[in-house]
């Protein structure tokens, strides 16, 4: 980075990136300007630090692009949206390699294409730590957004996208192993179901969330803001051989993955009970009346998800 500087470094990265077709000015000026045929924009943001959301010999800067575009691009597909735009603050160390930078931005790029989005401008700085902070623009097309605080005694609980695998990938990486390929691709690069966002609210969804963080701790925060009560049915989880397979060699409960774990960014939902659910959205729990999540009617005591400061 110390040989080719800031400006140099800006002309290479800018150099890869397309635009896409809500962006009417891209990278170059003092900033860029997204359409916004909706009238209403919908912003969110997010932050990756180095050794603590992602390791650079866990995987590529390509495989974190993608991940730090995922964790955004999905926010905004829980709100009912279609992800537009992405802004990039990138602060590095002086000593890293620029060839790092690039690929970095090929990932957060080719990320960002899968749902027509581009990656429009942001900001470089040094830093002793290498933090990439995203924040995502979506257009929600004429609809109401789904918030965390409709959901409804009665409502059926419902999820879209897999469930449980970063979070085995992450463990399976940790203990120093880098198979199941299944799992430590998972980690490396989400498969967000981002259609499912948009859909969820055409068919009425009375309340949606990105699962980052856990699926139990995600349902949390929709409970609190809907003053109800979540119950989530295990069986309604089907464990796959390979997270079967690893979960027995390092003596984990599978469910601890599957309900705990997040970073996979599956959608979850809350639909009244009348709306007949497309196959991508299989139903995992209902809405009750009165307060928290349980599992299976129950109390759960195991982990529930992550807390940055706890």
């Amino acid at each position: 980075m110390a040989g080719i500087g800031e400006f140099g470094l800006i002309g290479r990265v800018t150099a890869r990136l397309s635009m896409g077709p809500t962006t009417v000015l891209g990278p170059g000026d003092d900033a860029a300007v997204v359409a916004a045929p909706d009238g209403r924009v919908v912003a969110c943001t997010d932050v990756l630090v180095d050794g603590r959301h992602f390791r650079r010999d866990w995987g590529s800067a390509r495989d974190v692009g993608h991940r730090a575009a995922a964790a955004n691009l999905a926010d905004v597909a829980a709100m009912g949206a279609v992800p537009t735009a992405l802004l990039v603050a990138l602060c590095m160390p002086a000593d890293l390699q620029a060839s790092w930078a690039e690929e970095l931005a090929d990932g957060l790029a080719a990320e960002a294409a899968t749902v027509g989005a581009s990656v429009v401008g942001g900001d470089m700085s040094s830093s002793p730590t290498l933090t990439i902070a995203v924040t995502a623009l979506g257009d929600l097309g004429g609809r109401a957004p789904v918030v965390r605080s409709g959901a409804r005694p009665g409502d059926v609980l419902a999820l879209a996208g897999r469930i449980g695998y970063a979070a085995a990938g992450l463990t399976v990486l940790s203990r120093g192993f880098r198979t199941p390929r299944l799992l430590v691709e998972a980690y490396r690069r989400p498969q967000v179901p981002y259609p499912a966002g948009p859909q969820a609210a055409q068919l009425g969804a009375t309340s949606m969330i990105d699962v980052s963080d856990g699926l139990l701790a995600d349902l949390g925060h929709v409970a609190r803001a809907s003053g109800v009560a979540i119950d989530v049915r295990r069986d309604a989880f089907e464990v796959p051989r390979q997270m079967a397979d690893a979960a027995q060699a390092l003596g984990v409960d599978p469910y601890t993955w599957i309900l705990a774990g997040g970073e996979d960014h599956a959608l979850a939902a809350t639909f009244p009970p009348t709306v007949a659910l497309p196959p991508q959205w299989r139903p995992v729990g209902l809405v009750t009346d009165g307060v928290g999540v349980t599992v299976d009617g129950g109390a759960y005591d195991g982990p529930r998800g992550w807390d940055h400061f706890r």
